[in-house]
Formats: C-alpha cells, structure tokens, sequence
C-alpha cells in the first residue's frame, strides 16, 4: 500500500471513530446553509506540524470547504498567531473540528520537542532518529512529525530493518549466531536492508564490530563507555546510543561522536501543542 494511502486510512479511521453515522448536535442545531469562518488559532510557542494533513483530512470530509494555510508546516509559531483559516458550511467544519485538531496538535506537539533535540545536537555530527514507541495505528503521522522537526526517522516497523536485540541475542545463542542467520535470510528474501545490533557492553560491541555489521546500537552506556566505544569501531560502522537520553543530556552524548541517538520521548509521551479553532458566523 503506497503511503498516502496508508494516511489516507488512517483519516477514514479518525473520521468515523468520532462521526460515528452523524454527527447529531450539529445536525439537529445548525443550519445546514449557514456559511462560516474558522481561524486554527496557536495559543503556545513551538513548531507547527500537520496543516497538509488538516488539508487531507478537509478533503475526504468535505472538498467544498477552503482552507488556507496562513504558516506552513515546519514554521515557528507563538501565542496569537493563526495557523490556517477555514471557510465554507458551517456543519462541516464543526464535524471536523476535532479530528483536525487531534493530528495537528499532535503532531505540532511532536515536532516542537524534535526540534529541541535537533537545536541541541546541531554543532554535531549526530542525528537524533525516533523509534517505534508511537501511538499505535499512527505511526507514519508521528514519523512524518518527527521530520518536520528535523529529526529522523528510524526504521518504520519490523519489516525494514534487521535489529538484533538483546532477546533475539539470548534465542539464538549468540551475537554472531543471531547476526549471521540474519545475513543468510538477507541473501533469500531482505535483499538491502541493513544489520543493526544492540549491545549492553565493550566486549558485545567488540563481537558485533567482528560480523561487520552496519550499525551498533550502544544500550544505556555511560558517556566513558560511548566514547570508549567511539574509539574502538572508529568509523567501521555506523553507532547508535540509547537509553537514557533527554533533553539535559543529549548534547553530551553527542559530543562522544556517535553517529546517532535514538529518543522515544519524541513519540511516546507527547504533549499536544495548545491550538484551537475559532468559529465565525458569517452572513449568507
């Protein structure tokens, strides 16, 4: 299934979980002719992610509504600003209201705090990436804001990536034994995906610099042993460190000179960023 396809399921999804087969205080109190005006208005400071999806969504509901998209997604916005204005019937835009806000506040929430990240590590060689710690069934949205942020993405979901963790290592007995039956089912059936492994000490990451793997996850290691570690692959792959990261320390780890941090706290704990929409009556 091609993506926006994918986003477009996930819109239907939204729409009829809060529509349900109607929505029935807009249908029994307003007219159906009544035209009207709407203002997405920004009431906190931060990064604005998720109009082109309003617009999608806008879309599939009612394609006869207009809007007009005032700050482009990826913009800082502040108190006061309008992000977007709405115009057409006024039963349509109340309809929606809610399934517009919860992606546009969501994902401005999630874009706001990757570029914190992103500001943090600038200086740096190093790439905050996301994980798969996402609200489930909206996933691609949480990534695509992660994005408009200036963050990365990490890979997608199970599918597109081989990453060896610590209970893929204890099944199948080994680092070495876990990475080469990866190598043999890349060769029949994932031709190009890479090879990732997480390790929780020097000697593990000793082992996965041996198989020549494309990337070493560092799990929870102190800033001694990322450099440390730093110093040991010396560029032979690609090094990731996790665990552990916030906004007060992820500076420092990427000062060590990994190529990578991963922060689930872009996805998985969010605070929407405070928008509101802003309805007008306007004269027929």
């Amino acid at each position: 299934m091609k993506l926006n396809n994918q986003i477009e399921e996930i819109i239907r999804l939204a729409l009829k979980e809060d529509i349900g087969d109607a929505d029935i205080t807009t249908d029994a109190s307003v007219n159906k002719r009544l035209k009207a005006s709407a203002k997405f208005l920004v009431k906190q400071e931060g990064i604005i992610a998720g109009l082109r999806i309003v617009e999608t969504i806008i879309n599939i509901f009612d394609p006869k509504l207009n809007l007009q998209i005032l700050i482009p997604d990826g913009s800082k916005v502040k108190y006061g600003d309008v992000a977007a204005i709405l115009n057409g019937k006024a039963s349509s835009i109340l309809s929606v209201e809610r399934t517009a806000l919860n992606f546009l506040q969501r994902m401005s929430g999630i874009a706001t705090v990757a570029r914190q990240y992103a500001d943090k590590v600038k200086h740096t060689k190093a790439k905050i990436v996301d994980t798969r710690k996402t609200a489930p069934g909206q996933r691609l949205l949480d990534k695509l804001a992660v994005k408009i942020g200036g963050c990365e993405n990490h890979r997608i979901g199970l599918f597109d990536m081989f990453l060896i963790k610590d209970n893929h290592i204890e099944a199948a007995g080994s680092i070495t034994r876990a990475v080469n039956a990866c190598k043999r089912y890349r060769k029949k059936a994932a031709a190009g995906f890479k090879i990732e492994v997480e390790v929780s000490n020097i000697k593990q990451v000793k082992e996965s610099l041996s198989c020549k793997v494309d990337i070493i996850m560092l799990d929870n290691f102190s800033i001694d042993k990322i450099t440390e570690a730093v110093k040991i692959v010396n560029g032979k792959c690609l090094l990731e460190a996790s665990g552990g990261v916030n906004i007060d320390n992820v500076k420092e780890i990427a000062e060590t000179g990994v190529d990578l941090i991963s922060v689930g706290t872009l996805t998985h704990s969010v605070k929407a960023l405070d928008i509101s929409l802003k309805i007008e009556r306007l004269k027929n």
